[in-house]
């Protein structure tokens, strides 16, 4: 609610007060949102590369105080990400089979889960594992046939093909 009759025509906002839970969505959300605007940025600086995996984490961090399994293991699949984007094997490699692990302790299938084979097959091929990449990509492939959406499914077989094993 704004405020006026203030001097000089100043105005007075009053402050939103958020649950600990609605602040830790909002940061979650917003910092997940600041790692794709980020990982498209074209000519990234270093500082910008590293505010990327410090968002990424920083994401995650948030839905693990209050996310399910669903919101950990695509936190996972993000820093994954990020760390083969800016080529960080070792990292990629263990935040995608964290992610993998996730979907697996939990149930989680469709989508996901092909998500979760994705990331390990980009995080094989960073790292130069020519064999685990292609396993990894026709796992991909198999759990993408249970995809229910058409829209999802053509987006993973769109990002499988942007890996080079």
């Amino acid at each position: 609610m704004e405020r006026t009759g203030l001097p000089n025509g100043d105005k007075m906002t009053e402050e939103k007060k958020y649950t600990e839970r609605e602040c830790h969505k909002r940061f979650a959300v917003n910092c997940f949102n600041l790692v794709w605007t980020l990982m498209d940025k074209k000519n990234r600086t270093k500082e910008e590369d590293d505010k990327m995996v410090h968002a990424a984490h920083a994401s995650r961090f948030h839905w693990g105080e209050i996310g399910t399994p669903v919101e950990l293991e695509r936190g996972e699949w993000q820093i994954s990400r990020v760390y083969t984007v800016v080529n960080r094997p070792q990292s990629a490699l263990h935040h995608a089979e964290r992610c993998l692990e996730i979907c697996k302790e939990n149930n989680i299938g469709d989508w996901d889960i092909a998500f979760a084979y994705e990331a390990m097959a980009r995080a094989c091929a960073v790292a130069g594992q020519k064999a685990e990449c292609k396993k990894y990509i026709a796992l991909a492939n198999k759990a993408g046939e249970q995809i229910k959406d058409k829209r999802d499914k053509d987006y993973l077989l769109s990002e499988l093909k942007t890996i080079n094993c």
